[in-house]
């Protein structure tokens, strides 16, 4: 159980995102648009949370997905939406902040 709620909300194992970025890795960010205008991480989509499955044509499968929001819940839905929907590799990279610090560009 306890390992099924840290994978639910990204706490399994620790994830390069670096590694994933250097292969391509498109990180969305699920925040609403005037979060996202307020900040966000160069190069990130904007797809509102509510609106990832109308958008799944606009998401590349044979990439690596970072999903992020302002603290890691919308995201972590957001996940849990683009594996259900067949995208096999999605990692929940929390709030954009954070995950700003943790790639290098």
């Amino acid at each position: 159980m306890m390992q099924s709620l840290k994978n639910l909300f990204g706490l399994g194992p620790k994830v390069d995102f670096n590694e994933l970025m250097s292969r391509g890795a498109q990180i969305i960010d699920v925040r609403t648009p005037s979060e996202f205008n307020s900040g966000h991480i160069r190069g990130s989509v904007n797809i509102p949370l509510s609106l990832i499955p109308q958008n799944l044509s606009n998401i590349q499968k044979n990439k690596p997905i970072i999903t992020c929001c302002a603290s890691g819940m919308r995201s972590a839905s957001a996940k849990n939406i683009l594996k259900a929907k067949g995208f096999s590799e999605v990692h929940n990279g929390g709030g954009w902040s954070s995950l700003q610090q943790k790639i290098q560009k």
